[in-house]
């Protein structure tokens, strides 16, 4: 197995901070501490993405707790935790003026992963209220990371907003879940992926993905605390990738995108 020494950056995880927002499959997963530490044994120099709760708000201040849980954690570990923030479709004005304060007065660049599914709006990532809040992000310079398994949904937020830079997250179980995704990725220029969830133990999925996608339209992440992080890293490892494509994958992609 290859070996990598420069810098490997998790875009894609789910802090678990309280009984809400832990997503272990199997209980308690420890402090955070405990769950950066995990992380750094399996070999991730810093990671990235939103606490998520299972709900359905009856008011935006029950999703502007999220983020500011994640702010907090981005004040404690600025060295590890890059924040990932939440706006929700069903609140397009408070949405906004939240990515007013998160992108704009404390420096967020990171939306996600938004999980309409798991907070009550399903694929709600296209509707008029939603593409509101997507120009608003733009104008910020921010990153847009979503779970949608509809493919004209995606299609249309990509069009529809063709200056925002957007990343569908996991890349599905079987084969061809992977090619038609890494195909639409390809498709659109302002649309990316990242590797979580699914699909890393499909042996040849990221040759596959850059070959069809680009180098740099691919994201290193692992859907941790869901997931195991040392399998995806070994499992990027394994692959027959050359040095700038690991470069790509596991952090320059990450560091360009958020640099804008």
């Amino acid at each position: 197995m290859s070996q990598f020494s420069g810098r490997i950056t998790d875009c894609h995880i789910h802090p678990a901070l309280d009984p809400e927002t832990n997503f272990g499959c199997f209980g308690n997963i420890g402090d955070i501490k405990s769950q950066i530490d995990t992380l750094r044994r399996a070999g991730i120099s810093r990671a990235c993405g939103a606490p998520i709760a299972r709900m359905t708000p009856s008011s935006f201040a029950e999703v502007r707790a999220l983020n500011d849980k994640a702010l907090r954690l981005r004040n404690e570990f600025p060295d590890f935790y890059v924040p990932g923030i939440h706006i929700h479709p069903k609140f397009p004005e408070e949405s906004c003026l939240e990515l007013e304060r998160c992108c704009g007065q404390e420096a967020v660049r990171w939306v996600g992963e938004l999980v309409g599914y798991c907070m009550g709006y399903d694929t709600d990532y296209a509707t008029e209220d939603a593409l509101c809040i997507m120009r608003v992000a733009a104008k910020h310079g921010a990153v847009v990371n979503f779970h949608c398994d509809d493919m004209d949904v995606i299609e249309t937020l990509c069009s529809s907003v063709p200056d925002l830079n957007l990343v569908l997250a996991h890349p599905g179980p079987g084969p061809s879940d992977i090619l038609r995704r890494a195909a639409l990725v390809a498709k659109h220029p302002n649309l990316h992926l990242d590797i979580s969830g699914s699909g890393i133990d499909r042996y040849g999925m990221l040759r596959a993905s850059i070959n069809m996608a680009g180098k740099e339209k691919i994201l290193f992440g692992t859907d941790y605390p869901i997931n195991n992080p040392a399998v995806y890293v070994h499992g990027a490892l394994f692959e027959d990738l050359t040095q700038d494509e690991r470069e790509a994958l596991f952090d320059g992609n990450f560091s360009r995108l958020v640099s804008r």
